[in-house]
């Protein structure tokens, strides 16, 4: 596996960074800055394998990070990212190992990769070939199975039926429950008629597809097990939010909160979700609350500021977590990025919700900045 530290002042072309290495198998990301100097001061603990570093930066533009990250971590293979080609002859002045032109993109990152993995001698990574099926209902509804393929559902209903199961496991459901979820406009005959041929489908397709999960007939309804399957729902249904250090590891929460990659079933126009996808945004809220108060206990500045940008990814006017990050800055005195943050929130908070953040938040960022 090759470690990478990513540098880049633009924090939407960070996210795309982080996205498109992050889908490669042989990276793994123990770094991402928008602040060169914080990079570098981070060096030294992170001994990062590769750093694609921006060109075009502020105060200390790539050219010089590179030069000095040499200096500093010799095995470190340098990789440029710029918009202008008349840049690479000046990125290779400082031993670059390569440089990607913008907008970065697979195909890009691929090139790079193929050259570094023979430059570290590394084995490609082994695929999974057996049970590596998967299930996840946060950012939407992806189902694949043991190769990988994308399952396909009959009939939206039966689409939907499933997700229902898969939001209630182990709980038995009552047919008329069902029946009046899914055709409430129907009479009993027909709806009753409707939803045994979408359990006959929605079997039939999880045999063909190997989904290793099933679905029982109980007396007045129907119970879904998930079996040795493992799914984002289904593991924040097990996990016990009280989060005592002693029973639960951090690395465990850590893994919970990795699952959680936006609302419950998003861009599905399912009734039912409503109240399901409020608590799970609420236990996700609480889960990083705690894992940041953690990082800060310990002065772990970048682990916490990693785990508030994640979440701000996906809620990004969220008062408090965007005031958790501005308090970060605070604390490592980077008074410049809580004016740049601030603007930032006050004009998407404008756009979205057309009035102006909460006054006491304003008051905060004016207090901090003048002391």
């Amino acid at each position: 596996m090759i470690t990478v530290m990513i540098v880049e002042d633009e924090k939407p072309i960070l996210d795309l960074m982080k996205h498109v290495i992050g889908q490669n198998d042989h990276y793994t990301i123990v770094g991402a800055f928008t602040h060169p100097l914080e990079a570098l001061a981070c060096l030294p603990d992170l001994c990062p394998d590769v750093a694609f570093l921006d060109v075009e930066m502020p105060k200390m533009n790539g050219l010089e990070l590179g030069a000095k990250i040499n200096e500093l971590s010799e095995h470190t293979k340098i990789v440029f990212t710029t918009a202008y080609k008349k840049y690479a002859l000046d990125a290779f002045k400082v031993y670059a190992f390569d440089y990607i032109l913008k907008p970065v993109t697979p195909a890009a990152i691929e090139r790079v990769t193929d050259r570094l993995v023979k430059q570290f001698q590394i084995t490609p990574p082994i695929k999974q070939s057996e049970n590596s099926m998967s299930i996840q209902c946060f950012g939407g509804l992806d189902v694949r199975n043991s190769a990988g393929e994308v399952v396909r559902w009959p009939t939206r209903k039966s689409e939907e039926l499933f997700a229902y199961f898969l939001c209630h496991p182990k709980q038995d459901i009552n047919k008329w429950h069902l029946t009046d979820l899914l055709w409430s406009e129907m009479d009993e005959d027909r709806a009753t008629h409707n939803l045994h041929n979408t359990m006959y489908r929605l079997k039939k397709i999880m045999k063909e597809q190997e989904l290793g999960i099933d679905i029982q007939k109980t007396n007045e309804g129907y119970m879904f097990h998930p079996m040795d399957q493992n799914y984002d729902v289904w593991a924040f249904q097990q996990y016990d939010f009280s989060f005592s250090q002693k029973s639960q590891s951090t690395s465990a929460a850590e893994a919970l909160c990795a699952m959680y990659k936006g609302p419950l079933l998003d861009r599905k126009d399912y009734l039912w979700k409503a109240p399901l996808e409020e608590a799970y945004r609420k236990k996700y809220t609480t889960l990083v609350s705690k894992l940041v108060e953690l990082d800060l206990a310990s002065q772990e500045w970048q682990r916490g500021l990693r785990k508030l940008e994640d979440y701000l990814l996906i809620y990004p006017l969220h008062e408090e977590m965007n005031t958790a990050l501005m308090d970060i800055y605070a604390r490592c005195d980077q008074k410049q990025n809580i004016i740049q943050h601030y603007a930032k929130f006050e004009k998407a908070y404008r756009l979205e919700l057309e009035m102006d953040p909460p006054r006491q938040i304003r008051n905060w960022v004016e207090r901090v900045i003048g002391e």
